[in-house]
């Protein structure tokens, strides 16, 4: 199986899509990433599919504003070290299909995930 969905089980967002687009243990290798964390190879197989780190990186953690990278100049290198560090900085949920990626909870993008689901 080739579908990897990396979300947080605690997440009501996260509940609804696997809900909203028939996600389960059956369709999707299934990844809680705070009780089982991302692997170095894991993301940077992500970041190959979306492009670049940042894509993945999620502002909206609490940790974002808590330790002040609004004011830095990040890089590339940053966005994956700090992933890695700290769970919630890996916006979500992450559903790879096929080879094809599908990052974070807007609606446009909840709807690809959901059109390329039912092909």
């Amino acid at each position: 199986m080739n579908n990897k969905f990396y979300h947080l089980s605690t997440c009501s967002t996260c509940k609804r899509i696997i809900k909203d687009a028939g996600i389960s243990a059956n369709n999707f290798e299934m990844q809680d990433i705070k009780t089982n964390k991302i692997t170095s190879d894991q993301l940077d197989e992500m970041k190959d599919l979306a492009g670049s780190y940042e894509a993945l990186f999620s502002r909206r953690s609490q940790q974002y504003a808590a330790m002040g990278l609004k004011e830095k100049n990040l890089t590339e290198q940053d966005y994956r070290q700090l992933i890695l560090d700290e769970y919630t900085f890996l916006k979500r949920p992450v559903a790879i299909v096929n080879k094809e990626i599908f990052i974070g909870n807007t609606k446009e993008n909840i709807t690809a995930l959901q059109e390329k689901l039912a092909e």
